[in-house]
């Protein structure tokens, strides 16, 4: 059994063993996945007057999701474990890939309250038996995002997942006016591309609006997750969109889809208040060189505006979710859902991409890629080229060639 490294505390600026320097990074989300993480729906004042729905929508989610992978579910009592399989057998999801865990949780958005997950290839030192894991969890602190009370209990799923899966934890901490603290941090927050490459906002990070760690700024933010995840450059993007309560989280604007290739969500209407800050955001993403090169950037334009109960809702076709077989897309009975699906078709040609109906679900203020959360594969000791073709997406210019195949 792999020897554990034991709950690793260390800050950023003078820790002596690192993530990074042990080899481990954080996995592009279409990397090979172990499982998916679900937790399923309990808090009724997550969907005020619109909960009835939900659980039908979760166990759709469920359902193409154990087609492609395990599902690991998360349920707060054995009762609701039992109703949730039987909807999950009604509904024809693979219950054999589906395994249950009974635990407590608030609100149960996994992608933020779950660790970040970093492999490596191999260990550093053969001989060292605490050094063999190839993955490993970099557990934030969770503090429901600098704005809601209720967290305890989904801030206690990180060390309940390690437990259980029997994975090393690293828990990054940073000084406050010289005593240690545990580093905020959610997953929605970044997005990477398997490769060192990191999108974040300001807005989210650098705000004192919901601000997650006072003393750190764009320099320590970076050094961060260079030691943490293996990011050797970061891509500030200015703000998020209308609607979103975590100030500014990555993943309702911009997603990487390969290690040179983003899609970026982009707001037509000049009158939209999507508009200015989207258009900043390509306009970044188009000054940036990685490796010297230009981002190949492929527009997707949003939804029109979801408002219920007179609120403007975070609905974004960016947050989509990347698992073995299929590619989960919200959608909102828009014009623009065929447009989201076909140019997400083209560039995974390897998955099913499926659109998910999210007019309910995002009146929770989030959609697919909020609720899931992947758990990449522990890698083999030595890579298999073929099984990373098999799961290495579609640039821009494949896109494109498909395209004109099909126009000829």
């Amino acid at each position: 059994m792999t020897k554990k490294i034991d709950d690793l505390i260390q800050e950023p600026e003078t820790f002596d063993v690192s993530p990074a320097e042990l080899g481990f990074r954080h996995p592009a989300e279409w990397e090979l996945h172990e499982s998916t993480w679900i937790a399923w729906p309990h808090q009724k004042e997550d969907w005020p007057g619109k909960f009835g729905p939900i659980p039908w929508v979760f166990a759709e989610i469920v359902r193409h999701l154990s087609i492609s992978e395990r599902v690991d579910l998360i349920v707060p009592t054995k009762k609701k474990r039992d109703q949730v399989a039987g909807m999950l057998v009604d509904q024809g999801a693979k219950l054999a890939n589906i395994r249950f865990h009974v635990w407590k949780t608030d609100r149960g958005w996994l992608r933020d309250s779950l660790p970040s997950f970093v492999v490596r290839q191999g260990a550093q030192n053969p001989d060292d038996d605490s050094t063999q894991s190839t993955r490993a969890a970099v557990c934030w602190k969770f503090n429901a995002w600098a704005k809601y009370e209720n967290h305890t209990n989904d801030s206690k799923l990180p060390k309940r997942l390690t437990s259980v899966y029997e994975v090393d934890r690293f828990k990054p901490i940073v000084l406050d006016e010289e005593n240690a603290r545990r580093v905020v941090l959610e997953g929605g927050a970044i997005d990477t591309n398997g490769s060192g490459v990191l999108l974040t906002t300001e807005e989210c990070l650098l705000s004192d609006i919901q601000c997650r760690n006072k003393e750190m700024g764009r320099v320590e933010y970076e050094q961060l997750f260079a030691e943490t995840l293996g990011i050797h450059q970061t891509i500030w993007l200015g703000r998020g969109i209308a609607g979103d309560d975590t100030h500014g989280h990555v993943d309702d604007i911009a997603r990487f889809v390969s290690s040179d290739t983003v899609v970026t969500m982009v707001e037509p209407n000049s009158g939209d208040s999507n508009h200015e800050p989207l258009a900043d955001n390509l306009k970044r993403l188009k000054a940036v060189r990685v490796n010297g090169k230009p981002l190949k950037i492929i527009e997707i334009p949003m939804p029109a505006p979801v408002i219920f109960d007179g609120q403007r809702l975070p609905a974004s076709y960016a947050n989509f979710y990347i698992a073995n077989k299929v590619v989960l897309v919200p959608t909102f009975n828009d014009p623009n859902d065929r447009i989201a699906l076909g140019i997400l078709t083209e560039l995974f040609p390897g998955r099913e991409v499926r659109g998910i109906h999210a007019l309910d679900l995002v009146w929770g203020l989030g959609t697919l890629h909020c609720l899931a959360h992947e758990m990449p594969a522990e890698p083999k000791s030595e890579p298999d080229p073929t099984e990373k073709e098999q799961h290495e997406p579609a640039s821009d210019s494949v896109a494109k060639a498909r395209r004109k195949k099909s126009a000829d």
